[in-house]
């Protein structure tokens, strides 16, 4: 049995140089405090996917889904 969920496959889709890059060049993470542009990308397509209303249930989705965000990101 695989774990892998189909949002991570998802997610996985996303070339990291090519955001990484993005994110230099606009400087979006200048000044951030703890939630970084990946971060940010990440949980605005879970909250897309699953029709949330709230923060709340993006955080508890996201983490139910997933167990960890951090495998995720790299």
């Amino acid at each position: 049995m695989c774990d892998i969920t189909l949002f991570s496959q998802i997610i996985k889709k996303i070339n990291r140089s090519v955001f990484k890059k993005l994110v230099q060049e606009m400087q979006t993470d200048k000044g951030f405090k703890g939630f970084d542009s990946c971060t940010h990308l990440v949980s605005m397509f879970f909250y897309d996917f699953a029709k949330s209303t709230l923060v709340r249930d993006i955080s508890n989705g996201l983490r139910s889904a997933t167990g960890n965000l951090n495998p995720l990101y790299y």
